[in-house]
């Protein structure tokens, strides 16, 4: 029998107080890419370097550490492994701000990706226990707010704080706010009936390893959806990586002339292109983002539940269409013209994360559901963080000596592919999805 469901206005507060966390999760993730700027100077590092730094050193133990870290939250306390995610990852990041060299603060980068390892698949599992089927592609879309939130917070508060204090500070300041909000989750987070709002046959007892294995390899449109994810990972990691240092290098002198218009109190005395840039990104990563993850939930539990492939053909319609404006917004001469690109080309490649999301949570049955979400978000921040910030990073050391500042410009233009291979595997992977759904 099903459980009866927590009152609105509790379902409210896990929403919120799970984006709070997972807001947490994407400051302390993305805060690199627009410290990669005054941290490159400081440190004296290539742009190779830097996306070690940014990508390969949080994707190794973040992916690796996952699944393990997902069996164990399909069997015990979801909301304890939050609580001790949150606090190691926060710490790491305060270790960020006291690295001296490369090495260091690519140590400090591996110990935020161990934290981090156990704070989003527990999340997915507590969402579909509080929310029923045919609300859970709006859940998750909600609950992915947190990354546009967190990233738009993450670019602004380390082009602030930079600009006042330094980038070690701003390091040390966000760990010690999600240190802060570690005790408040732990005390008001109530962890739900496993699987109480499926059927009455939905499995709750605990998977085994092979179980799941088995289960997964079954369900091609499993391994589609998670390779297409990836790949447009490659590109949404890469940009909120290096796009902070693209609007710095090629629009630096255009930035403060964009923001002509702001009080004189929001720009200290000292500011530098840094700061227009974070001001410029967050606007873009904030506004797309939301409305992007908002229009894929609701599109998707409009449709999904009677056509299952609309959870595929969704995300690939949106995958076709950032082509233009990403190949507009990167070739622009113009902060005028870049801008609406951008911002559109933002909203459009996050499109995927409900309809996406969701399925996941129904391709399995509820006591395998954190350990599959991990399997995905290996195969997804593997590829994505760890190979597609290394690639935009190589490919402009490697085009430095005929553009010079400019070849940032040209690597990420090369990274369009990425979002063509997404749209192609999702087409691929739609009609499998009716004959994989789990009962």
């Amino acid at each position: 029998m099903s459980a009866p469901p927590a009152s609105p206005f509790y379902r409210g507060y896990v929403l919120f107080i799970l984006v709070v966390v997972y807001t947490f999760n994407f400051i302390d993730r993305q805060i690199v890419g627009i410290l990669a700027v005054p941290i490159k100077s400081d440190l004296a590092l290539t742009d190779t370097q830097l996306s070690l730094m940014g990508g390969l050193a949080f994707a190794l133990f973040y992916t690796f550490l996952g699944i393990p870290i997902a069996l164990l939250a399909d069997r015990s306390s979801r909301t304890w492994i939050m609580t001790a995610a949150l606090s190691v990852w926060s710490a790491m990041t305060v270790a960020c701000g006291f690295a001296q060299n490369f090495f260091q603060l690519f140590l400090a980068r591996l110990g935020v990706g161990v934290g981090e390892a156990g704070g989003v698949a527990p999340a997915y599992s507590l969402i579909a226990d509080y929310f029923p089927p045919e609300q859970r592609a709006r859940a998750l879309s909600v609950y992915s707010f947190g990354i546009p939130i967190g990233s738009a917070l993450g670019i602004l508060l380390g082009g602030v704080l930079t600009s006042y204090l330094g980038w070690r500070s701003a390091f040390v300041i966000v760990g010690l706010a999600g240190l802060a909000i570690a005790p408040v989750f732990r005390l008001t987070m109530r962890e739900p009936r496993r699987g109480g709002l499926d059927s009455a046959g939905a499995v709750t007892t605990p998977a085994k390893v092979v179980d799941v294995v088995s289960t997964l390899v079954s369900k091609p449109s499993f391994w589609g959806l998670s390779l297409g994810a990836a790949s447009s990972s490659m590109m949404g990691y890469g940009l909120i990586f290096w796009l902070p240092s693209f609007f710095v290098r090629s629009f630096g002198e255009a930035l403060p002339e964009f923001f002509s218009w702001m009080p004189d109190f929001l720009i200290p005395a000292n500011a530098g292109p840094l700061l227009f840039a974070s001001y410029f990104y967050a606007t873009i990563l904030l506004l797309g983002g939301i409305v992007g993850i908002w229009i894929g939930g609701a599109i998707a539990d409009r449709y999904g539940p009677e056509r299952k492939s609309a959870y595929a053909l969704v995300p690939a319609a949106a995958f076709i269409a950032t082509l233009p404006f990403f190949v507009i917004g990167v070739l622009a001469q113009s902060l005028w013209v870049a801008f609406p690109a951008f911002l559109a080309l933002q909203a459009l490649s996050l499109v995927w994360l409900g309809p996406v999301l969701t399925a996941f949570q129904q391709l399995v049955q509820p006591n395998m559901r954190a350990t599959a979400s991990a399997v995905f978000l290996f195969i997804n921040n593997l590829i994505g963080i760890g190979v597609g910030n290394l690639i935009i990073g190589a490919i402009s050391d490697s085009l430095r000596a005929s553009y010079g500042d400019e070849s940032l410009r040209y690597a990420i233009l090369s990274g369009v592919v990425f979002y063509i291979i997404a749209a192609a595997l999702f087409i691929v992977t739609a009609p499998r999805l009716k004959k994989d759904w789990a009962a």
